[in-house]
């Protein structure tokens, strides 16, 4: 997909630019359907695959979406997620993720949470840039490992969410963004459970929150 570069305000080097989907695109259109759903209220049927649309595209623009939703959230709590405060990627005393690419680190490597969030989305924004996998041009088909991306960039997306619920969520209520951060990954939630994307394991760190956000919505 073709992007704009908008900088955050802040100047963190983890608070990265924000991605753009280009106006008069059909992706910007689905974004703007996306939006307008949302507003309903009722996010189950939100995150929903509009009728006649495809698949991949569909899950390409929700991606750019949380990627974007969740830079601005970690952009919030940025000076409270420090190398001391957080000297490793955790979600809690169980879980702990260590870092790797598979390109440019390939062994999995232990490290700060800023450290951990910022090779994170440098990589997820590298992944929106390359053309052969998240392709803006009409006709340009989706390469048969985009679903098998996608998953994995969504998996990690979900890692800062979980970080910020157990180590930082106390922060967020100072800042009174608790609502916006509960609603931004409520929709992520539903959306990836929509289709399947991220294995219940990789849930467990907010799994009960995971069940507590479902059973309000039934």
């Amino acid at each position: 997909m073709s992007y704009v570069l908008i900088y955050g305000s802040r100047s963190s080097k983890t608070f990265k630019p924000k991605k753009n989907i280009p106006e008069g695109s059909h992706q910007y259109e689905l974004l703007k359907h996306a939006e307008a759903t949302l507003g309903s209220g009722n996010l189950r049927q939100a995150v929903m695959l509009p009728e006649g649309e495809d698949l991949n595209e569909w899950i390409a623009v929700n991606t750019v979406d949380f990627f974007n939703q969740i830079n601005m959230l970690y952009g919030t709590i940025t000076e409270f997620c420090t190398e001391t405060s957080c000297s490793v990627m955790s979600a809690g005393p169980r879980y702990e993720y260590h870092w790797a690419d598979g390109t440019n680190i390939k062994k999995p490597i232990k490290c700060s949470a800023p450290k951990y969030i910022d090779y994170l989305m440098t990589w997820v924004q590298d992944q929106l840039d390359d053309e052969t996998l998240f392709p803006s041009k009409i006709g340009v088909p989706f390469p048969k490992n985009f679903m098998s991306v996608a998953k994995t960039i969504l998996k990690r997306l979900f890692r800062v969410y979980a970080h910020i619920y157990h180590q930082h969520f106390d922060s967020v209520m100072q800042l009174q963004e608790e609502a916006h951060l509960n609603t931004s990954f409520k929709h992520f939630i539903f959306f990836v459970q929509e289709f399947n994307l991220i294995d219940r394991r990789e849930l467990a760190p907010l799994q009960d929150l995971i069940e507590k956000l479902g059973s309000k919505d039934r």
